[in-house]
């Protein structure tokens, strides 16, 4: 059972360094991006994150994203502003500007506010940005992505480390329950903001909170080793993808075909998403549906265009390799897709080893 606040132990500078010894190496003197909404649990994050940079001769950038759908919260940006300056922190405030729409507002305003920090760190050349994902919202992802019945993938909850395009985004906090964050900045004297919308029974976060215990509604079975299934699902990948066609992902048809059904599904899932562009995998029966398709078997002498078909912003093509009879799936964006999208981005693979590709 989770600790309250007044008798959870704080997150010292100790344990803070060991959460961040995972994400290593970083430059000698690393300089951080923070997304820092006001809340409890950012707060707790961009104080621990400065204190860790200043012993290594670096410093944190504070974050502030004002998505403007409240009156107030222009106000509580710069209150947040002022309150880290006071400490020594630099923050400053990106504004999500422009219409907003009248449904799915939530998601909108998540997928633009990692656009805006993710635009601001590559403005500023910052490497690493933090955000304060927790423990607890750990378990309630996987327990919203459980009544939605999600794979192995959505029940392995987010990840520890992203790499985007722009920016290596880290969550540092990931197994520290809320409890400690709290105990944290109550030992340093330190007055968070409630956002609203964290009651705001419209969203689904929301009513998740008030409702049954998280244990209640997603059992300790449904949840999943993020780094395991990453690492089966990186072997599958070296074993079964060729990137010898620019612009394109290509699957040996005969690898593919070896691969567990689960495994099959999720490598598929992944290469359509790096190569599509889109911001979400496709749904799990279109995956499921394609991945037969590509292990289907073949007659003799019938690949070429009358296999081809689509996924999510991807044409999937069987193709006989160069002076060979082997068969490959050769998965390109469709045309005028996927604009200046990598071919496969850094979300290919959101977990691994200690590895620096930001240092390449």
């Amino acid at each position: 059972m989770q600790l309250s606040s007044a008798y959870a132990a704080c997150v010292d500078g100790d344990i803070f360094a060991g959460l961040m010894a995972r994400f290593e190496p970083f430059e000698s003197r690393p300089v951080l991006g923070v997304a820092v909404s006001g809340g409890r649990d950012s707060l707790a994050l961009v104080l621990l994150a400065h204190d860790w940079t200043v012993i290594r001769g670096g410093r944190v950038v504070a974050l502030v994203v004002d998505h403007g759908l409240r009156s107030g919260s222009a106000d509580e940006a710069a209150l947040t502003c002022d309150l880290l300056g006071g400490l020594g922190i630099e923050a400053i405030v990106l504004r999500w500007r422009g219409p907003k729409p009248q449904s799915g507002l939530q998601a909108a305003a998540r997928a633009a506010r990692y656009q805006l920090l993710c635009r601001e760190c590559h403005r500023r050349g910052i490497l690493h940005l933090l955000v304060a994902h927790h423990a607890d919202d750990q378990a309630e992802t996987v327990a919203m992505r459980a009544a939605r019945h999600s794979g192995p993938d959505g029940l392995s909850g987010m990840a520890s480390l992203v790499e985007r395009p722009e920016v290596r985004m880290l969550r540092p906090l990931l197994a520290m329950p809320r409890a400690r964050l709290t105990a944290t900045l109550q030992a340093r004297g330190v007055r968070w903001i409630e956002d609203p919308s964290n009651v705001d029974l419209r969203f689904e976060r929301a009513r998740l909170r008030a409702g049954p215990p998280i244990a209640d509604i997603a059992p300790a079975g449904e949840y999943h080793d993020r780094a395991a299934h990453e690492r089966r699902l990186a072997r599958a990948a070296v074993e079964t993808l060729e990137f010898d066609l620019p612009g394109k992902v290509v699957l040996d048809r005969s690898a593919f075909c070896r691969l567990g059904t689960d495994l099959r599904d999720r490598l598929l899932s992944r290469v359509v998403l790096a190569v599509g562009g889109r911001d979400h995998p496709p749904r799990r029966d279109h995956v499921s549906r394609a991945a037969g398709r590509l292990a289907a078997p073949v007659a003799r002498g019938r690949s070429g265009k009358s296999q081809d078909f689509t996924l999510s912003a991807c044409r999937l093509a069987l193709r006989q390799a160069p002076a060979s009879d082997r068969l490959r799936w050769i998965v390109s964006p469709e045309s005028g897709r996927n604009g200046s999208q990598p071919v496969v981005p850094a979300e290919f693979f959101a977990c691994g080893g200690p590895v620096a590709p930001h240092l390449d």
